[in-house]
């Protein structure tokens, strides 16, 4: 079977080229989508190219699609099934980068980095700080999947209590195991000191963080979203914002790169990042061997990992 590969211009293409091809000597590796037809019947891609029905119709032979990412929601999922395409994720490649990117933005928040760096800068030298620990501090994680298990793995070292939600209630067992208690996302949201997002955005988890919920959060709580931008309604998280409520960690932008006029990047008690939480050297690796691996299993007969649809 021939296979194809759509890759973002700005990734390291030759090391790629030179890693895939040592293992699929026949992959064929593009930037563009500058052609008419494809006869390939194996595609991977990742989030940055749009797979719809225009792109699809260029691949007419095409069997088997993997997405070398944790999300899909760049896939027409419904023009996926109706072609009967096999569709597969990576959703475990950069659960060590994005839980690391979370306690980061959490610390900064915590430990009060932008004042006693500011203040050091101006040649002042404080002897005081809001500087608080994450120890003791509820800390409430709104979807436990890979991510947001390897989250709470992660915390359990600092001494916080994890309060968790999400649609699928994990077994007791592994309840325990994590050291997290389930609750409702009402609850969450007014009992958490820290809410951080880790939900696929579908059409139940869209907007689900709006006026309502950013109302109902503590004075001070530091809230991160590395999930998705649309499951947060984003002038509300702006307004939650600029009446110094709450801090925010923030990942994801309804478009990216974002506009760069919004009220957003005007605030202060927030600290961006590009969408790169997922993005580390070590993860890149995993994604490329994880999504290499997956699509032999296909070309094998064997039954793929991560199916989706």
């Amino acid at each position: 079977m021939k296979v194809c590969a759509i890759l973002p211009p700005f990734l390291p293409i030759e090391d790629i080229k030179r890693t895939a091809a040592s293992i699929l000597p026949d992959i064929e590796i593009i930037t563009d989508l500058d052609f008419k037809t494809n006869e390939s019947e194996v595609l991977i891609a990742t989030t940055f190219t749009k797979i719809d029905k225009q792109v699809l119709d260029r691949f007419k032979n095409l069997k088997f699609l993997q997405i070398a990412s944790t999300g899909y929601d760049n896939v027409d999922i419904a023009e996926v099934k109706r072609r009967g395409i096999i569709l597969c994720n990576s959703p475990t490649s950069n659960k060590e980068s994005v839980a690391e990117h979370v306690i980061g933005m959490v610390l900064y928040f915590l430990k009060d980095f932008k004042f006693l760096d500011g203040e050091l800068r101006n040649g002042n030298w404080p002897v005081l700080t809001a500087s608080r620990d994450l120890k003791g501090k509820t800390f409430g994680i709104i979807g436990m999947g890979a991510i947001g298990k390897r989250l709470a793995e992660r915390l359990a070292v600092f001494g916080a209590g994890i309060i968790y939600y999400d649609e699928y209630r994990l077994k007791e067992e592994t309840e325990d195991d994590l050291g997290v208690t389930y609750v409702s996302l009402k609850e969450l949201i007014s009992a958490s000191d820290i809410i951080s997002i880790h939900v696929p955005l579908t059409e139940t988890t869209r907007g689900m963080i709006s006026k309502k919920e950013f109302e109902s959060m503590k004075p001070g709580c530091i809230f991160v979203n590395t999930s998705r931008a649309e499951v947060v309604v984003t002038q509300d998280l702006i307004n939650a914002l600029k009446s110094g409520k709450i801090k925010a960690g923030i990942d994801v932008y309804d478009r990216e790169p974002p506009d760069f006029s919004s009220d957003l990047f005007r605030t202060e008690n927030t600290l961006l990042s590009p969408h790169i939480a997922g993005v580390t050297i070590e993860s890149q690796g995993r994604f490329i061997e994880e999504t290499v691996s997956n699509v032999i299993r296909f070309l094998q007969g064997v039954e793929p990992l991560n199916r989706v649809a």
